[in-house]
């Protein structure tokens, strides 16, 4: 029988697992539901993919942590609560996706072809492992059943030669392409091409290359995993306590109390919209978080903005803060921004995900992109209540269209469209 395309628990970004240790402690009994979106509607799937991503569902219930990953997990990521590995060692962390997954299908307007429908329901602290593995596994089936045109060759090369690039500029980078990957095949080949080039640059390499999200690979390479937290976290606390004012601040104390102000990694702003979580980063918050992450809506706009509330308002020092971009990036676009974001005063650096993971042509007509698809796993609902998300782009607000309506209209949330936010075709508009 071929080997799963999921084979450890560890297969999942790191931010997943210090959310997961956030829930484990602060919201063991929260239930929960999330909701997969294709953001890319118009790549639809086959009997085929749907058929052996089933199987490959039903596999995750197979997984569990073992000792060996456990170990590793307390030394590569230090301030997990030792509570919470033991909760790992303990057994009770047990995918059930016969009972948890529920996945159906529409019929598409092609013959033969379908719209995906899938929800996870389930208790947070189980539910919160499913979403990297789920939405590897649905990119990895389109891929090996409905756009068949594309092979694996030279994508080791093209990430060596990706790295070698922002090496040369100086870029500071991770992987982060776990969610979107073509195939854990690929991963494992891009991961291989970054090494090469990491290790042909000597110190400048290793300066440069901050590490991948991807547990699994982080420990299989012998480099850092990387990563703080995702929009689920303020997602989820919103929802709970339905207070959408107050939810980024919740949310950072919530963080703050279980790893400690030292470990609170950069900031996430933008799920309620980055002016308002702007509101609260101010210290001591300003002062535990090292930086921001931009992941959605105009990046320069973005960056004067971040740069402003720092040095104008909070009167922080230039270059003494942090911005990571992760939103759609290629080693061009990074090495533009990093020029940007010195301009402003800021240091620089970057998640760049599916450019790497997910970055193929056309066999049959090489100057073709082979598109990858545009899908997200988000929180529908918490304990009954709808959960949303607002971001800095109108094609990524997500939730309860009336419960949206009225959290912009209580935050006073201003609509921004830009050049990017085309959702449907995002690695090629």
């Amino acid at each position: 029988m071929p080997m799963a395309a999921i084979g450890s628990l560890l297969d999942t970004d790191m931010y997943k697992l210090t959310m997961h240790a956030a829930v484990v402690r602060n919201f063991p009994d929260v239930e929960t539901v999330y909701k997969y979106t294709n953001r890319s509607p118009q790549m639809t799937f086959n009997k085929e993919a749907i058929s052996w991503l089933q199987c490959e569902i039903e596999h995750l219930g197979d997984l569990r942590f073992t000792e060996d990953e456990i170990s590793y997990l307390r030394e590569a990521i230090p301030f997990l609560p030792e509570d919470y590995l033991e909760y790992l060692s303990s057994g009770q962390v047990l995918l059930r996706p016969n009972e948890q997954i529920q996945i159906s299908t529409e019929p598409a307007e092609n013959e033969g072809k379908f719209h995906l429908r899938l929800q996870v329901r389930g208790l947070w602290k189980d539910t919160i492992l499913y979403e990297i593995p789920l939405l590897a596994l649905i990119s990895e089936a389109y891929f090996k059943f409905v756009d068949t045109d594309w092979k694996y060759d030279n994508q080791t090369e093209r990430a060596r030669q990706k790295t070698l690039e922002l090496i040369r500029h100086g870029i500071n980078f991770s992987e982060f392409g776990s969610r979107r990957r073509r195939s854990r095949k690929t991963h494992d080949l891009v991961m291989t091409g970054i090494m090469q080039a990491v290790c042909e640059s000597d110190e400048s390499g290793r300066k440069c290359f901050a590490g991948t999200s991807n547990v699994f690979f982080a420990k299989k390479y012998g480099v850092k995993p990387i990563g703080t937290v995702a929009h689920e976290w303020m997602m989820g606390i919103a929802s709970l306590t339905m207070d959408f004012v107050n939810a980024n601040k919740d949310a950072m104390d919530y963080w703050v109390n279980t790893f400690g102000g030292e470990n609170a990694g950069l900031a996430l702003t933008d799920t309620f919209g980055t002016d308002n979580f702007l509101k609260s980063l101010k210290p001591p918050y300003s002062d535990y978080y090292v930086g921001v992450r931009q992941d959605s809506g105009d990046p320069e706009e973005y960056t004067k903005k971040i740069a402003d509330h720092y040095t104008k308002e909070l009167k922080y020092p230039p270059f003494s803060k942090v911005i990571c971009y992760s939103d759609s990036l290629n080693p061009e676009r990074a090495i533009e921004l990093a020029a940007m974001a010195h301009k402003y005063g800021l240091k620089a650096t970057f998640g760049i995900g599916t450019n790497f993971t997910n970055d193929f042509n056309s066999v049959k007509n090489p100057s073709q992109k082979s598109e990858p698809l545009n899908i997200v796993i988000k929180l529908l609902e918490v304990n009954g209540n709808p959960a949303i998300k607002i971001s800095d782009n109108l094609g990524k607000n997500m939730g309860d269209p009336e419960t949206v309506r009225k959290v912009k209209e209580q935050l006073g949330y201003t609509e921004r469209a830009w050049a990017g936010d085309n959702e449907a075709h995002r690695w090629t508009s």
